[in-house]
């Protein structure tokens, strides 16, 4: 069990997130990991709908994989190996979005990442809630996501 900076981390799941061809098309980029939060970009050229705004589909995918990415780090930075699944989610589209895409994720104010980690080092799965947000105007979210993801371990 080894444990990696964040950079080589962020590096990996890059390469995760790039060898999928629906991801890779939407060109999301794993941005940085700061004060328990994970940013990740996408261009709203390749992600644009037909009203010229961000296609809602691209937006749940973004907010989706950036909670992927924040449970993924979390136990890769604490030495584990894990396959981690999005297990529901409710989205809520508030305000159209114009311009890139930019999902940040953490964890659900009821989750700790103590009590997820301890868990999965004990019974090789968890389970952790995590909400993401596309920042709108305003300081108010454009889209909101609020999830559970599971972990197992690997092997």
């Amino acid at each position: 069990m080894s444990v990696e900076p964040v950079s080589s981390s962020l590096l990996v799941l890059q390469q995760v997130l790039d060898s999928m061809p629906p991801v890779r098309a939407m060109q999301l980029r794993l941005e940085s990991y700061t004060d328990g939060q994970l940013q990740l970009t996408a261009p709203l050229a390749v992600n644009v709908n037909d009203k010229g705004n961000a296609f809602g589909g691209s937006l749940a995918s973004a907010m989706t994989l950036s909670g992927w990415a924040l449970v993924t780090l979390r136990l890769r930075l604490a030495g584990f190996e894990a396959e981690v699944y999005v297990a529901d989610s409710q989205l809520r589209y508030r305000a159209p979005v114009y311009g890139d895409l930019h999902a940040q994720a953490q964890i659900d104010p009821d989750s700790d990442w103590d009590t997820f980690l301890s868990t999965f080092k004990q019974r090789g799965k968890a389970r952790i809630g995590v909400v993401a947000v596309q920042p709108g105007t305003d300081g108010k979210p454009a889209a909101e996501l609020s999830g559970r993801f599971v972990a197992f371990a690997k092997g």
